[in-house]
């Protein structure tokens, strides 16, 4: 075995490998033990908290200044680390100008006026097919898809790819989502702002993993929906399960008390994302993915929006086409099984590769993959000119 290959192995997969592995953490951290404990106090003894407090007790009140500063602290910490971010997305290899495609970057305030880094890429020449708006996976970033852009303008597509809160070049705090919801709402605030800059170009939400998930119900909305040719969802995430029902109960209140705390130890080991060496190294080495164990309101926010999308299958009528590795281990490619056929969609595709991964635009297929990407969305093009 290589040494490339021995590293792969201990690399952490992006979504699932975080979030099955937090019962192992609820055994092993006292931290955890301490949480639980103080969110019964918080929700099931309130009274009992209310009467304990130290003004009814006759001790002084904490100083507001002193909780200030530390709230100052820790905003100017996070505002620190968004900026680092952010200048390390700048920084990104975006590829070699050819001449074909022009890039840039720039920032888009989303709905809660939270400041979005975002890329476009646009061929130099020739009309516009139409628009591929990207929405990344958990823990990564938009520059993560700069070849897959560059291969799409060289047929005529225009790029747009934008970082959740809390990833990439985006503010927030590093690996953390408040909420989905947000995201959701960020995805259509940007697609009806690419929109109204591309008057008449048809427009594709593309969606990989977790932001598949926000793709897809994204596109459960009429509004949004209205505005789009169709969809893509590579490896999205639509089945995902907490090791142990305990998990899924107290996950609700876990996320309210201690929403940034993080399950250390439970990514040791991860689940190998790509058949490709060095790309799994290229991943794990890139200072914008996130790394880290995963954050318990983040984990919450995807048990929640992959539980509701499976109740709803049936509520989606967007065109679209999924595309799921069978040997995939982070999400579960009979959930997109069950999405092509429950799905009450007029034009909707499926396409399974035998033996692939979970990042399918990372696999040594990737160029295959792409051109079937690019074949669909060519092929919902003509049937929209018929």
């Amino acid at each position: 075995m290589s040494s490339a290959e021995m590293e792969m192995e201990q690399l952490t997969s992006g979504a699932s490998n975080r979030i099955i592995p937090i019962l192992k953490a609820l055994r092993a951290s006292l931290v955890f033990v301490y949480t639980f404990f103080l969110s019964f106090l918080l929700f099931i003894l309130p009274r009992r908290r209310r009467l304990s407090s130290p003004a009814l007790l006759g001790a002084p009140p904490s100083s507001p200044r002193k909780h200030l500063k530390r709230r100052s602290l820790w905003l100017i910490r996070e505002e620190e680390d968004t900026m680092r971010r952010r200048a390390l997305a700048e920084a990104v290899d975006m590829g070699r100008d050819d001449g074909h495609c022009r890039w840039t970057t720039s920032i888009f305030y989303g709905v809660r006026m939270n400041a979005l880094f975002f890329r476009s890429f646009l061929p130099v020449s020739g009309d516009l097919r139409g628009i591929l708006i990207i929405i990344h996976g958990l823990n990564e970033h938009s520059g993560r898809y700069a070849a897959f852009a560059r291969r799409l303008t060289s047929c005529n597509f225009g790029v747009y790819a934008m970082d959740w809160i809390g990833h990439g070049g985006s503010d927030g705090l590093h690996g953390y989502v408040p909420s989905l919801d947000h995201v959701v709402a960020d995805t259509g605030a940007f697609l009806e702002k690419i929109k109204l800059e591309n008057p008449g170009v048809p427009c594709f939400l593309f969606g990989h993993s977790t932001g598949g998930a926000v793709v897809l119900k994204a596109a459960t909305y009429s509004h949004i929906e209205d505005m789009l040719a169709g969809i893509i969802l590579t490896s999205p995430a639509l089945r995902v399960k907490p090791a142990h029902p305990i998990v899924g109960a107290i996950a609700p209140i876990f996320s309210l008390v201690a929403p940034t705390f993080q399950f250390k130890g439970a990514n040791k080991r991860g689940i190998p994302v790509s058949r490709d060496p060095a790309a799994m190294l290229a991943k794990y080495s890139d200072p914008l993915v996130y790394t880290g164990p995963i954050r318990v309101r983040t984990g919450h926010e995807i048990l929640r929006i992959s539980s509701h999308l499976m109740r709803n299958f049936k509520s989606v009528t967007v065109p679209f086409f999924v595309l799921h590795g069978t040997a995939d281990k982070v999400t579960d490619p009979l959930a997109s099984q069950d999405l092509y056929i429950e799905a009450t969609s007029e034009f909707k595709d499926i396409k399974l590769y035998d033996g692939f991964l979970h990042d399918l635009l990372f696999e040594p297929e990737r160029e295959e993959i792409a051109q079937d990407i690019i074949d669909w969305m060519e092929k919902r093009l003509n049937a929209l000119e018929i």
